[in-house]
C-alpha cells in the first residue's frame, strides 16, 4: 500500500474522528469517509470497478455504507447534474462551480439547524451574568449550583446542548462530501450512481470513453480547473511538500484560505468580553477556535482540493448567516482596532431573550424564598406569658 493511498484509506478516518472528538469537547464547554459509494480511492492505471449502491452487509462498515449511500447518491447527482449543465453552456470550471452549487444547496437545507444553533449559543452568553450570580451565590456548593442552572435554563427555554447538536448532525454531511469528491469523482465509470428506481436522471457522457471505451488511467469526469493553473479537485494541491516518515505532507493555499475564513467565522460567535473576564466555557471556545482551523490547514496536505472549495464556499454562507444573526459578536477589536461600522451593530435578526417569568412563579433555588422557608422552619416561637413562667417554675 502506498503512502499517499494507506494517508487516504486509514489516517484520514481517525484524523475525521479526532476533529469530531474535538468539536464535541468545544460543545461541552461550548466511519469511515469512503463509505458512501464503492471503487477506490485514486485514479490510477488499475481499472476499477464502475461506481455502483453499497449494498447492505452485516458488519457495520457495510451497513453504515448501505445507510449513507441514497445522501450520497443524492448529492452525486445534484452535483452531476449541474456539472454537465454547465458543461453544455461552455462555462470553464464548470467542476468547480458545481461544487459550489452543492454546497449552497446543502448549505440552504441545514439553515434551521443552524439557525438554532446560533441562537442557542447567543442565548447562552446572554445568560452569562445570571449564570455567574449563582456561581457565586451558591459558591462551594457544585450540587445546587447545577440545579440552578438548571432551572434557570428550563425557565428560560434554553438547552445547552442545543448548540452542539445541529453541529454534530453536520458533520456526517462533510464526509459524505469527502466520499462524493474523492470516490465519486475519480471513479471510471460512476453512471450507476446516477440511476434511481431504474431512471437515468442525468446523462452523464464520460471523457475518458472519446471511442467509446473506457481509459482506465483517466476519471469520467472532467475534473481540472485550468483558469486556477490546471487545479485538479480531485487530488491534494499544495505548494510545499515535506517528507515525513514516508509520508509527504505540503501547505495548500486553498487550506489556508480556509483555515482564515474559519478564524473569522468563530471570532464573530465569541462574546464581546474581555479574556480575563471568560467563564471557562468560553475559554475553552477561544482555545478550539484556534486549533481547529489549524488542523483543516494539516488536512491540505492529502485531503483533495474540491473539499476545500466546498469548506470555504460553506464557512461564507456561515458567515453571512451569524453576521444576520449575531452581528460581528467578539470580532473586534483586532490588536485595539475597532472600526466604526462594528460599534453597537445591531444585526438583522437579533436574538431575543425571553423575560424571566414573575418573582412568584420562579423555583426556590433561583430565589431568596429556600433561604427564607428553611430560616423560617428552624426558629422555634418565644412565650413571655405568665402561662409561660408558671410552666417553667414547675
Amino acid at each position: 500500500m502506498t503512502s499517499r493511498r494507506f494517508l487516504k484509506e486509514r489516517v484520514v478516518p481517525v484524523l475525521f474522528l479526532v476533529l469530531l472528538a474535538l468539536v464535541l469537547a468545544a460543545c461541552a464547554g461550548t466511519g469511515d469517509p469512503g463509505a458512501s459509494g464503492s471503487g477506490s480511492p485514486l485514479a490510477s492505471a488499475t481499472p476499477q470497478p464502475p461506481l455502483t449502491p453499497a449494498p447492505p452487509g452485516a458488519d457495520p462498515v457495510s451497513f453504515l455504507a448501505w445507510a449513507f449511500t441514497p445522501i450520497f447518491q443524492v448529492m452525486f447527482i445534484i452535483l452531476v447534474g449541474v456539472y454537465v449543465f454547465l458543461e453544455n453552456l461552455g462555462v470553464p470550471a464548470a467542476i468547480g462551480w458545481a461544487i459550489v452549487v452543492l454546497t449552497l444547496v446543502v448549505r440552504a437545507v441545514v439553515i434551521p439547524l443552524y439557525r438554532r444553533q446560533l441562537t442557542s449559543q447567543r442565548r447562552m452568553q446572554l445568560l452569562q451574568p445570571e449564570i455567574k450570580e449563582i456561581q457565586r451565590r451558591y459558591k462551594g456548593d457544585q450540587m445546587k449550583a447545577r440545579l440552578a442552572q438548571q432551572e434557570l435554563f428550563k425557565e428560560r427555554g434554553v438547552s445547552p446542548f442545543a448548540g452542539c447538536l445541529p453541529l454534530i448532525l453536520q458533520m456526517p454531511l462533510l464526509f459524505i462530501m469527502y466520499s462524493v469528491i474523492q470516490n465519486g469523482l475519480t471513479n471510471q465509470d460512476p453512471r450507476a450512481m446516477l440511476n434511481a428506481f431504474g431512471v437515468q436522471l442525468v446523462n452523464l457522457e464520460c471523457t475518458n470513453a472519446p471511442n467509446g471505451v473506457l481509459e482506465a488511467t483517466k476519471p469520467c469526469i472532467d475534473t481540472v480547473i485550468p483558469i486556477l493553473g490546471n487545479l485538479d479537485v480531485s487530488q491534494p494541491s499544495t505548494f510545499l511538500s515535506v517528507g515525513l516518515g514516508g509520508f509527504v505532507l505540503g501547505l495548500s493555499v486553498l487550506a489556508i484560505i480556509s483555515a482564515f475564513l474559519q478564524l473569522i467565522q468563530s471570532r464573530m460567535m465569541l462574546p464581546v468580553t474581555k479574556p480575563s473576564d471568560d467563564d471557562p466555557n468560553t475559554k475553552i471556545q477561544r482555545q478550539t477556535m484556534l486549533f481547529l482551523p489549524l488542523i483543516s490547514v494539516v488536512y491540505g496536505g492529502f485531503l483533495p482540493a474540491g473539499l476545500f472549495i466546498y469548506w470555504i464556499t460553506a464557512t461564507i454562507f456561515s458567515i453571512v448567516q451569524q453576521y444576520l444573526i449575531v452581528g460581528w459578536g467578539g470580532m473586534f477589536p483586532i490588536f485595539g482596532w475597532a472600526p466604526a461600522f462594528a460599534t453597537d451593530h445591531t444585526p438583522r435578526f437579533p436574538v431575543a431573550m425571553p423575560p424571566p417569568p414573575d418573582p412568584s412563579k420562579r423555583a426556590a433555588i433561583l430565589t431568596d424564598a429556600e433561604k427564607k422557608t428553611t430560616a423560617a422552619s428552624t426558629i422555634r416561637p418565644r412565650e413571655r406569658g405568665r402561662q409561660g413562667r408558671r410552666g417553667r417554675r414547675r
